[in-house]
């Protein structure tokens, strides 16, 4: 099961790691960079994300949006970008036999951006629309208003992609600005995984293709302010068929001793069609199409959170019921057979997850980008069986507590009393 990895630190600090797998044809490059939203200021709120947009718009060598894109549509390859708070992403996936052009392509938009005025101004009206998009889909949008309850007026409570405002107001300098800051060797890591006849010489090509990467030392974040001391609750009104709502509790960063404490509880609570969640929430009552308890955890904090689609008449009855679920978890110790299912299900999804090189690149890669070593899938999964019923118990008591707790939803609602009163643990 164990995928043999290399890691290769250069000389300014930009680090590559090659991922050979076998019984594959496809080979997939991944550059990763450490910022995102949460890097920006108020003012600059969303630059993280247009700027990742701008890189598809021209190179010297690549002038246009057509050029960008053409080399690797014509071999079939798969291409695309990425923003988060904490990470911005570029890959591209072909077959292993083009990847001197992947590396080429993903290295030529990475470093040589030509950022033009028109093509900025030009964007602009496509990231507004963007945001509309989210606006209208409650479904998605309902996970920012989650972080905005956690975090509020701070870069992580902030949307990814920013204000309509800000996105109208933002100029190129902004942007050489912003990239010479938070774009460098010492924040960055490349993944090349699948297909790789010649590991030595890719090495090489990165080292070459890399070698104007800026060396100066990036920008760090604000650290996060994740204090709270009773329920919170936030009502997004608006007339809809359907409530979606996040209710959720605190949990732990990515370094805690706990994190794969947590990955059994999410198994337990949802871990597929006969998880305790999805039976009493979907099967038993009916009140949902789509419910998921997972958690989400970041360089400085953690959620724990389900987000579901309700009927709009039943919406309190589904937030007894998840909150029924978050107590029994902590109250009554699971069985031995649930445990071990629990972690049978974490395994089998796991490899399964694993068996393309995009999904390898991104297991390996934000591993080395966030805490600077990596454990393969074995030594991650052993970490998952040393896992007791205890330690679940022990777990649930100090995640599900609640002055932990928070709501955000978005529905035909403006009474915020009658759901403030069913915030309690």
């Amino acid at each position: 099961m164990t995928n043999p990895y290399q890691k290769h630190i250069f000389k300014n600090g930009l680090r590559l790691v090659t991922v050979p797998m076998k019984n594959t044809q496809a080979v997939t490059v991944l550059v990763l960079v450490g910022t995102g939203s949460k890097y920006e200021t108020k003012e600059i709120n969303g630059i993280s994300h247009f700027l990742e947009h701008m890189f598809f718009k021209g190179t010297k060598k690549r002038p246009t949006p057509l050029a960008v894109s053409l080399e690797l549509d014509m071999v079939g390859g798969e291409y695309n970008a990425f923003t988060d708070q904490e990470q911005t992403g570029y890959w591209a996936k072909v077959d292993a036999k083009h990847i001197n052009l992947a590396i080429d392509w993903v290295a030529d938009i990475f470093l040589n951006s030509k950022l033009n005025n028109k093509d900025i101004e030009k964007e602009k009206g496509v990231i507004i629309e963007e945001i509309n998009m989210y606006l209208d889909e409650p479904r998605r949008y309902v996970g920012n208003l989650f972080n905005q309850l956690l975090y509020g007026d701070q870069p992580a409570g902030w949307d990814i992609a920013g204000t309509k405002e800000n996105v109208k107001n933002i100029k190129r300098n902004n942007f050489i600005n912003y990239f010479k800051n938070h774009y460098a060797s010492l924040n960055t890591v490349i993944v090349i995984a699948g297909k790789i006849d010649n590991v030595k010489k890719t090495v090489n090509d990165i080292k070459i293709k890399f070698n104007k990467i800026n060396t100066k030392k990036p920008q760090n974040r604000a650290r996060v302010n994740c204090f709270q001391d009773k329920p919170r609750l936030l009502i997004s009104y608006k007339k809809t068929d359907q409530t979606h709502l996040c209710l959720g509790v605190r949990s732990y960063n990515i370094f805690y001793k706990d994190i794969y404490v947590l990955s059994i509880i999410s198994s337990i609570l949802s871990g597929g069609f006969s998880s305790r969640i999805w039976i009493n929430i979907r099967e038993k009552r009916g009140l949902a199409y789509y419910v998921k308890a997972s958690n989400y955890s970041d360089l400085d904090e953690g959620c724990f959170l389900t987000h579901a689609g309700i009927n709009n008449n039943k919406v309190e009855e589904a937030i007894k019921e998840i909150l029924n679920q978050y107590r029994l978890i902590k109250n009554k110790k699971v069985s031995i057979k649930e445990l071990r299912k629990a972690k049978d299900h974490i395994k089998g999804r796991a490899i399964l997850g694993l068996e393309s090189s995009d999904d390898l690149a991104s297991f390996y890669g934000n591993q080395e980008l966030f805490e600077n070593k990596i454990l393969t899938l074995d030594e991650k999964l052993a970490k998952i069986e040393a896992v007791t019923v205890e330690d679940v118990q022990r777990v649930a008591k100090d995640i599900f507590r609640p002055e932990k707790l928070n709501l955000a939803l978005i529905g035909p609602f403006k009474d915020k009393k009658k759901f403030q009163n069913l915030l309690d643990l």
